[in-house]
């Protein structure tokens, strides 16, 4: 299976991975500047350039923007840590992403605290995670899919619910790197001229293929047995299952190389009843309302929440009381 074609022979830091995308407000700054905090008399006066720097994003690489969420400031090394997490078009959304999401962090561990929650980590998971997991059981209602809804997601969406089709193929593989623009245009020409032979004469096809193929299928005149999606590489899969029974009519190109293709038989995906994919169903249903009340939820915790430093976006309501 060296060719790839199936032939034989051969995160971040919100907690409990708690983090339902916001959207930024449009046309806003990322960052806030925040109000300079009047010193104690016995303190050391800050010095004119001090007091004249923004408390807004950086503009290098050693500086982060200063945000607090109830008073507790966000620690520039925790938004560092964290930027690898978010990759982004420039640095100030990567750096805005981050913090966010160290702000929503913040937010679930303060109410975890409020609430005094105590809760014994299951295996493969931290004691923040399933401090989190348990916050959201607690305080997050969240109606589960009935079979009703199931079965009526099932019937508007039918057309989902299929087996993958079955092909039965040989191929002969013309290999050329996948990198060579000169050589990969040569091997294209042979395998045009070769496919032309196998349409004059189809009978030819395991002679063929023993002796110009590069796969070790040609020991098998090119069968490559039965195929079912997810077991060729993509680019060879996409056209591969366009192809009806017969000879292709023209070489199909992967990154191995050029291959032409007989297709012996074609069996058709078949309708999955309910009952088969009723717990697929609810599970994404379910996923979806979660998805939904989950945020909803963090939407009010920024509410309701003193930030400074950041715009977010926040419920206009609490979500609960």
């Amino acid at each position: 299976m060296g060719c790839g074609c199936g032939g034989s022979g051969s995160g971040g830091g919100c907690g409990g991975g708690v983090r339902p995308e916001l959207e930024r407000p449009v046309e806003a700054p990322l960052f806030e500047e925040l109000p300079h905090e009047v010193a104690e008399q016995d303190a050391p006066a800050e010095s004119e350039a001090e007091q004249a720097a923004p408390l807004l994003i950086a503009s290098s690489e050693q500086e982060w923007p200063r945000v607090r969420v109830n008073g507790v400031e966000i620690a520039p090394q925790a938004i560092a840590q964290e930027l690898q997490y978010h990759p982004a078009d420039s640095r100030d959304e990567a750096v805005y992403l981050a913090t966010q999401a160290l702000v929503i962090r913040e937010l679930l561990q303060q109410r975890i605290a409020e609430l005094g929650l105590l809760v014994r980590a299951q295996a493969g998971e931290s004691e923040e995670e399933a401090a989190t997991r348990a916050l959201i059981e607690q305080e997050v209602q969240l109606p589960l899919a009935d079979d009703s809804a199931c079965r009526q997601f099932y019937e508007g969406n039918r057309q989902r619910f299929f087996s993958a089709p079955l092909l039965a193929a040989r191929h002969i593989l013309l290999a050329c790197p996948p990198d060579d623009a000169e050589e990969r245009s040569r091997v294209r020409e042979r395998a045009e001229a070769l496919l032309v032979q196998l349409k004059a004469e189809p009978g030819r096809f395991a002679e063929l293929a023993l002796r110009h193929s590069n796969c070790p299928s040609k020991a098998q005149g090119g069968a490559l047995g039965q195929i079912s999606k997810g077991q060729t590489v993509p680019e060879f899969e996409r056209q591969l299952f366009r192809q009806g029974e017969g000879l292709c009519a023209h070489p199909l190109e992967s990154r191995y190389g050029y291959h032409l293709v007989y297709v012996d038989q074609r069996i058709e995906g078949q309708q999955l009843p309910y009952e088969i994919v009723a717990g697929a169903i609810r599970a994404e249903l379910n996923g979806r309302v979660w998805q939904i009340g989950v945020g909803q939820y963090i939407k009010s915790l920024i509410g309701a929440a003193n930030i400074e430093g950041i715009l977010m976006p926040g419920a206009d309501t609490p979500l609960m009381n």
